[in-house]
């Protein structure tokens, strides 16, 4: 059964070039791809069809050899405020005549009555950055509240404006913390620090985040932007886009593997198959003393790991 009122995303492998977004301006500049919250007029308050759009974008960023970075980051003077409470009927967007169960969760996961229906629109959006082959950076602009908040962690690094806030607020609602981020938020912060924020439901400092660690660093708002760009070449400039993204799923998804035996068997596969593509042009390169011509695409990455499909 499908959440009425319900807009299914459009396929991210379908005719992207043509792609038009309502919430999110999707632009790429000299291999720089900058998605933008937009609903300025709203504090790019989050809506069911954000999700939708946001889960395509960057699902749409892997296979877009023509962007090798991602900037995140809210038009306007806000992040994202949170989730828009103006909305009708439930606000989460999910179906309150289901029951489901752990099982359905377990068993029905891409299920379009689970997904539509019962699966926190947030968490599909963290998945599909946790997914994504490109770095991505965060560019928090202003106020980044609940799933503004939320949403940034499964980003690499995040920067933040003087003019910045974040809050994880649920509790102040009686919800939980969602958008996947009882996975993130302790890796980046620590349990302690994770619980304290999400216990005191406060609105904190750009500068209290970056003390602890969840924020790279602080600057001007003019700057923003700019620092987010410059910080971006250097992950892109003269790198080969294979050995990047291998790299970005590597360090996420081994550093919760159960055996460092785990990690070892995909860096195997990794370097095995690196070493034969791209790394022979970067060998080359540096015994010739010249920049590299890397030509491997992110779009097309060998099969390495057990969460690749074999289509990968």
């Amino acid at each position: 059964m499908t959440r009425p009122g319900f807009r299914s995303p459009p396929d991210h492998k379908k005719d992207v070039a043509a792609t038009q977004y309502s919430t999110i301006k999707y632009d790429v500049r000299d291999r720089i791809l900058t998605i933008t919250l937009d609903r300025p007029d709203r504090l790019n308050a989050f809506t069911v069809e954000m999700a939708d759009e946001l889960e395509h974008a960057f699902r749409r960023a892997s296979t877009d050899d023509e962007a090798s970075a991602v900037v995140l980051t809210g038009a306007g003077r806000a992040f994202c405020a949170g989730m828009d409470l103006s909305s009708e009927g439930n606000v989460f967007g999910l179906n309150e005549d289901l029951q489901p169960t752990p099982e359905d969760l377990r068993d029905r996961f891409d299920d379009p009555e689970i997904v539509t229906g019962v699966r926190d629109t947030g968490g599909r959006v963290s998945l599909a950055i946790y997914e994504c082959t490109k770095p991505v950076i965060a560019a928090i602009n202003g106020p980044a509240v609940g799933i503004g908040a939320t949403m940034t962690l499964p980003v690499d690094i995040r920067i933040a404006s003087t003019k910045a806030k974040i809050g994880f607020v649920f509790g102040k609602l009686g919800i939980v913390p969602e958008a996947a981020s009882s996975w993130f938020l302790p890796r980046a912060v620590g349990i302690s620090r994770a619980l304290e924020w999400v216990y005191r439901a406060d609105i904190i400092s750009a500068e209290e985040a970056h003390e602890a660690g969840l924020i790279r660093s602080v600057v001007a708002p003019d700057d923003l932007i700019g620092t987010a760009e410059s910080l971006a070449r250097q992950f892109i400039n003269g790198r080969s886009p294979v050995a990047t993204a291998l790299a970005r799923q590597m360090i996420w998804r081994n550093s919760a593997a159960p055996h460092p035996a785990d990690a070892h068997r995909v860096d195997s596969l990794a370097m095995f198959y690196t070493s034969i593509g791209d790394g022979k042009e970067g060998v080359a390169a540096f015994l010739e003393k010249r920049p590299a011509r890397f030509a491997g695409l992110a779009s097309t990455l060998p099969r390495v790991a057990p969460w690749q499909s074999p289509q990968t």
